[in-house]
């Protein structure tokens, strides 16, 4: 999945997308080197970030998910955006995508009765709390025991919404510490064997690429945070990822091969 970041302000200055014109490159050049997915986002989710309002949103979005369906008709896109109007005003446009919500449906209570009403896929991250709050309630729980509880709740309710197909998203980044964060890397695979609501078990996405856990681990920037990331993107890949969400694509693509190639 590569990103494409429609705002000013995304940690990652190079995914940065100022109009249609420049998206078009971008994704041109995602898919050139082998993305699957195009994830498309106009208001920076980072922690911390300013949200833009869904009106401001909807005004970045509209332009360039027209330019995108005209170029690459067959594109799968992805969409970052917790506003339930702008899903529906999306799919309008450009007809069924993946929905991509930081909040779980939690931010906009029309969220999930939305996606499944349209038939749409659904990524749905955890980020509940924060590293302090976190921090606290895992000295006496661990954090993938709470994240595996917290979807389990969610399962139940995307079920009575009608949402066939989500995504599971431990958030990597969001309201945990440094260490919470590797912990998760490190036994993703626990979220493979949940069977939410008796179905089968989520796909498992993960979204590690330039993050702070590597600048602030290693002291440095997100600009230099390229090899490390790579090295989290394969030890992802080795416990259970389905799907990585990633600046660079060509990158994670070689990564992914080198991964295939060991695993046989």
């Amino acid at each position: 999945m590569g990103i494409v970041n429609l705002t000013d302000d995304s940690y990652f200055a190079q995914s940065r997308c100022s109009g249609a014109d420049a998206a078009l490159v971008r994704i041109g050049a995602m898919l050139e080197e082998g993305a699957d997915i195009i994830d498309v986002g106009a208001c920076s989710t980072r922690p911390g970030s300013v949200p833009v309002g869904e009106k401001e949103e909807w005004m970045r979005l509209e332009p360039v998910l027209k330019a995108v369906r005209g170029a690459f008709p067959d594109v799968c896109l992805s969409i970052d955006t917790y506003w339930s109007s702008v899903v529906r005003k999306a799919y309008d446009l450009v007809g069924g995508f993946i929905v991509n919500d930081i909040s779980a449906g939690e931010e906009d209570p029309m969220m999930l009765p939305t996606a499944g009403g349209l038939g749409l896929s659904y990524i749905a991250m955890h980020k509940r709390g924060n590293p302090q709050t976190m921090q606290q309630l895992t000295q006496y729980h661990d954090v993938v025991a709470d994240v595996k509880s917290y979807f389990d709740g969610f399962s139940v309710k995307a079920a009575s919404y009608g949402i066939k197909d989500w995504i599971l998203d431990p958030g990597i980044g969001f309201a945990k510490s440094i260490d919470q964060n590797y912990g998760l890397i490190r036994r993703l695979g626990e979220f493979k064997e949940m069977s939410p609501s008796g179905g089968k078990s989520p796909r498992v996405l993960v979204g590690v690429s330039r993050k702070s856990l590597i600048y602030k681990y290693f002291n440095i920037s997100p600009e230099e945070s390229l090899p490390a990331t790579q090295v989290l993107h394969f030890a992802a890949l080795q416990n259970g990822a389905d799907i990585l969400r990633v600046h660079d694509v060509s990158e994670a693509v070689r990564t992914l091969s080198l991964y295939r190639i060991l695993s046989k």
